[in-house]
């Protein structure tokens, strides 16, 4: 018997901590925009699914210039996953360990070439058409490069609360159930 993904507690714990940061706190209501928030949470927890993009030799692409190069050499589908994992990849540092980017006035105009380089991403990725049953919807997509600072903001916020406690079931709580 597998586990359903779709009700894991780790699943439960980012989905509940994302529609409260979002919804309650920051007052958007965006179901699908939350979901892929959460999703992207839950994705990222494996640091493999974070270096996951290769190159031609096959070396996984481990900074946001490597990526960009990639995704100028493909085309389509492949394309647009690049691009994805490109806006995915900053949205996630960019929110959740800013730190790890910027730790002083001088890094504040890489951090924004930084952002921008994921708002960019997100926006060409919901211009490629995709075939997969699996890809994220174009208007989320596009939604994302609009509102990216937002959700940076939100996901910075979602960090702080697992690291306080202030989730509803304590510190933890992932653990149970």
């Amino acid at each position: 018997m597998t586990a359903n993904p779709e009700k894991s507690p780790v699943r439960r714990y980012f989905s509940g901590l994302a529609e409260n940061t979002f919804q309650a706190q920051l007052g958007i209501v965006d179901p699908p925009l939350i979901d892929y928030v959460s999703g992207l949470l839950i994705r990222f927890i494996r640091n493999d699914v974070v270096h996951r993009m290769r190159g031609v030799t096959g070396r996984p692409l481990m900074s946001v210039p490597e990526m960009v190069s990639e995704a100028s050499e493909r085309l389509g589908g492949a394309q647009r996953e690049i691009h994805q994992h490109i806006g995915d990849f900053t949205l996630f540092w960019a929110g959740v360990y800013p730190e790890a980017l910027c730790n002083d006035k001088h890094d504040s105009v890489q951090f924004d070439a930084y952002r921008a380089h994921g708002k960019r991403s997100y926006r060409i990725a919901s211009s490629i058409e995709s075939t997969s049953e699996d890809a994220p919807p174009a208007k989320v997509l596009h939604r994302l490069s609009d509102r990216f600072d937002l959700c940076c903001y939100g996901l910075r916020e979602i960090r702080r609360q697992w690291e306080s406690g202030e989730d509803r079931y304590g510190p933890g709580s992932i653990l149970l159930n």
